[in-house]
């Protein structure tokens, strides 16, 4: 696979964005990541644009607010720049990835392609990763 760096065509105030994270995060109502999978689970989870009752699976980033979550997973700045016009709009869903995966087999094969077909499905122009 080669990756490249594509010029946007338009403006970030006219693009749908999404965000993607390696933090762990997830819908409370969420199945939490494998953490103790040796080889890393290389599962995703589908978070709405209008989620709000997020949290992560990783223990040392448990927040005691979301400015914290926003930081791993800027859900909310997101928000504020499309308000704002920096950004035209939000995509309808964002996608989270666990990070500390050993065998990104898996990842690279099924999951990351079944991801990035949903993003192109949703007319995302650009995304957005926070690694962790």
């Amino acid at each position: 696979m080669t990756l490249s760096f594509v010029r946007p065509k338009k403006p970030l105030s006219g693009m749908r964005l999404a965000l993607v994270t390696t933090g762990g995060v997830h819908l409370t109502t969420d199945r939490r990541f494998d953490i103790d999978d040796p080889l890393g689970d290389c599962s995703y989870r589908e978070i709405p644009a209008n989620a709000e009752n997020l949290t992560w699976t990783h223990a040392y980033y448990r927040p005691e607010n979301a400015a914290d979550l926003d930081a791993v997973f800027p859900l909310w700045t997101a928000r504020r720049l499309v308000e704002e016009g920096v950004v035209g709009e939000l995509s309808r869903r964002h996608f989270s990835f666990m990070g500390a995966i050993h065998d990104p087999e898996p990842l690279v094969r099924e999951t990351a392609p079944e991801v990035t077909g949903m993003l192109a499905d949703d007319g995302v122009d650009a995304v957005l990763l926070t690694p962790s």
